[in-house]
């Protein structure tokens, strides 16, 4: 092997991470900002145009003069994010990375703006080969609204995450922009909002993890849901339950997992997270939050109700800061979750959401 590198102590230092092969250099400069897995070039010969094969970029800038020329030179492109700095973004911009995304053939797009965008080029809804799309769109101006189309066409889509966008309804009349997403397993929805209070139908077959987060939703924007997801397996929620879960048996039935975190922001809470817990009946792992414990809790005479479901459960977990043995409500709401489980497994685990 040749030893590259400078002189020292009479002995030549060995420049080891030039030795590694493209692959590997390619692996550990796609953590980096692209600004940075630019500037390699400047190391050497070997360097110049390494970053040029970059599989993944990840973009910062908001200068059209700056973008165009880094994705002019990329020639290997499969995932790309776009995290324009600032609360300006110019819609050639904007447009200009969407149409590069798809002419390109890249696989995954996630797009992160600060700015106010009442709406996205529709083109990007109709991309046959996107497999991962996530946008998220924080508006200056909490008044101005992000519209999601009716629907999608994206036969490839595997995973979608959305962040601030406001669902319509389509011309069946139903709130219902999933349901052409043929191989869609995650959907991600947060912060999200439905017009007129309609129900938002999350229709798929393929569907396996579901997370929904309206946690920061003021309560007049938070919106309702319906599930026709008989594949559905992770089930995660963040927010204010509104309304007893809709969807068939067997829709709910292939639920095993579920992720809850719920606050006492409604009258209806305890009733309606009860009624969440007994349509789950099939779960075999629950996870709570310490403050969906207190929901649970305060149900009047908690531990004289008979409970009919989690017969199959086989792990409850607690998320808290503090351990379990400190939390008041814990043997309460464990005694009533577990009537029908006693042997499932009872953890702690440090809350990080």
């Amino acid at each position: 092997m040749n030893k590259r590198g400078r002189r020292h102590n009479n002995d030549y230092e060995e420049d080891r991470l030039s030795d590694l092969p493209d692959c590997v250099l390619l692996h550990i400069m796609s953590f980096l900002k692209t600004k940075y897995a630019v500037q390699t070039c400047i190391l050497s010969k070997r360097w110049k145009n390494l970053w040029k094969h970059l599989p993944i970029l990840t973009l910062y800038s908001s200068n059209f003069k700056v973008v165009s020329k880094i994705l002019s030179h990329s020639t290997a492109l499969q995932a790309l994010n776009f995290y324009p700095l600032g609360f300006m973004v110019h819609p050639r911009l904007l447009k200009y990375i969407i149409l590069y995304t798809l002419s390109r053939n890249v696989k995954q797009l996630e797009i992160n703006l600060l700015c106010d965008v009442q709406h996205l080029p529709r083109c990007l809804f109709s991309s046959q080969l996107l497999t991962h799309l996530h946008l998220s769109v924080c508006r200056p101006n909490r008044d101005d609204i992000t519209l999601f189309p009716n629907s999608l066409n994206m036969p490839a889509l595997t995973k979608l995450s959305l962040r601030n966008f406001v669902f319509c309804v389509g011309d069946d009349g139903r709130v219902e922009p999933f349901s052409s997403c043929n191989k869609l397993n995650t959907l991600i929805i947060e912060k999200c909002q439905v017009v007129d209070k309609q129900n938002l139908c999350i229709s798929s077959t393929t569907l396996v993890n579901l997370k929904i987060i309206s946690w920061y939703n003021p309560p007049e924007a938070s919106f309702k849901f319906e599930l026709s997801t008989p594949s559905l397996c992770n089930f995660y929620f963040r927010g204010t339950p509104l309304q007893k879960l809709r969807g068939s048996k067997i829709n709910l039935s292939s639920i095993k997992h579920v992720d809850f975190g719920v606050g006492l922001n409604s009258a209806d809470s305890p009733l309606v997270l009860f009624n969440w817990l007994v349509e789950l009946g099939n779960i075999e792992s629950l996870t709570l939050s310490y403050s969906t414990l207190q929901v649970l809790s305060s149900i009047p005479d908690l531990l004289k109700i008979e409970f009919p479901s989690l017969r199959n459960l086989k792990s409850l977990k607690v998320k808290s800061f503090v351990p379990l043995c400190s939390i008041p409500v814990f043997r309460i709401s464990a005694d009533f979750l577990l009537q029908n489980s006693p042997s499932a497994e009872v953890s702690h685990i440090p809350y990080v959401d």
